[in-house]
């Protein structure tokens, strides 16, 4: 006995076809941030322009981190 008589993608499998594409694009294509999702840690520079920002260290301090960064091949 054949429920669908041939028509496989008609009616509501058509339609969870299609919830389940947009649900996997949504999921993996999105550019925007997921909640829960793992961020990766802040590098050495980012630290570093948000130290400087804050204000904890002075222009001159950061200028001279900034090159030493630079010369180690941080950036």
């Amino acid at each position: 006995m054949h429920f669908y008589e041939g028509y496989h993608f008609g009616g509501m499998h058509l339609i969870w076809w299609l919830i389940w594409i947009i649900a996997l694009v949504w999921i993996f294509a999105t550019p925007w941030d997921i909640p829960g999702q793992r961020k990766q840690k802040d590098g050495p520079f980012e630290i570093l322009q948000k130290r400087y920002a804050g204000g904890s260290i002075s222009k001159e301090e950061y200028e001279e981190r900034k090159a030493i960064l630079e010369r180690d091949g941080a950036l």
